[in-house]
């Protein structure tokens, strides 16, 4: 039996179990994927304080190493299932353990929707990009494109319009979902190019992107040579499994506010599973820090 079972080994699972550990909790945490989560996939990360500079991968490795040297157990597994038995949370995995816990912190994160097309997985963090914010300034003074027609993709086009040299837009409808004004503003700017009523159908390059191919809906193709291709096209959080023990939104978040807490005593969400305007690493870390001290009481207000 552990004090905290932390469902999702991304920077909002491994600070839950940082702060869960230094406050004397035994924790439990178990990953599907990759220890570090997708900001694994960043080539360099800029943007985290104290830190000018870093990869994903090895901020993910101080992560995990920090919260093993402070005495967490990791799992490489994927949860399957929880049950609720008292106040006992019983987590069930694909590899057949069974796994017992006071609270239980759900930081599973969520998936940004890809293309689907041949070598995207092998060019993640190679040119291939999730998130302008991120990545964005990496590819000052350079060509770059935008698939999407959301809101996201517009604010992400816009935002790289500002220092790069080209930014094409890729849609596969000939009108945008977004906004008409963040459509406008693009429109008056000379170095954005709307690419419409096409997709992206192959990726060039092997060890870094060279340029892309995108085909109308006629069958034309055309070569785009870009360096970087931003895809915008949404985000899918692992949600599904935790639906009866968290209320869900629309979009498949937990609904939940900062407080991290959910419709089930000492169930908690944290980080880009939940409901929030921002997804970042820091807001992720945020969440963690909160959802962990919020299992902290709930823990101790068991043994009083």
């Amino acid at each position: 039996m552990y004090d905290l079972i932390v469902i999702g080994g991304g920077p909002a699972g491994l600070t839950a179990a940082l702060y869960a550990l230094r406050a004397g909790k035994s924790v439990l945490v178990i990953e599907k994927s990759t220890f570090g989560g997708q900001i694994t996939w960043s080539p360099k990360v800029e943007n985290f304080p104290t830190i000018p500079s870093i990869s994903g991968a090895e901020l993910g490795d101080r992560l995990t190493s920090q919260v093993l040297e402070q005495g967490a157990e990791l799992e490489l597994d994927e949860v399957t299932g929880v049950e609720i038995d008292g106040n006992i949370k019983r987590v069930k995995t694909d590899f057949g353990g069974t796994f017992e816990a006071k609270a239980l912190i759900i930081a599973a994160g969520a998936r940004p929707r890809t293309l689907g097309i041949p070598g995207e997985e092998a060019l993640m963090g190679a040119g291939v990009c999730f998130c302008a914010v991120c990545d964005g300034a990496f590819y000052k003074g350079k060509a770059v494109a935008v698939n999407g027609g959301g809101n996201s993709a517009l604010q992400d086009a816009l935002l790289l319009s500002d220092t790069c040299s080209k930014v094409y837009i890729i849609h596969r409808r000939d009108k945008f979902r977004g906004e008409a004004k963040l459509v406008e503003a693009l429109r008056a700017k000379a170095n954005v190019e709307f690419v419409l009523n096409s997709s992206v159908t192959d990726l060039l390059g092997q060890d870094e992107l060279s340029g892309i191919v995108v085909t109308d809906n006629a069958g034309n193709s055309r070569q785009l040579d870009v360096e970087g291709l931003f895809v915008a096209i949404g985000h899918a959080p692992d949600n599904g499994v935790f639906s009866e023990l968290i209320d869900i939104d629309d979009g498949g978040y937990a609904d939940s506010d900062e407080s991290c807490t959910t419709k089930t005593p000492g169930v908690f969400a944290a980080g880009d599973c939940r409901r929030k305007t921002v997804r970042q690493l820091t807001t992720a870390t945020a969440d963690g820090s909160c959802a962990a001290l919020a299992a902290c009481r709930y823990i101790d207000s068991l043994e009083n």
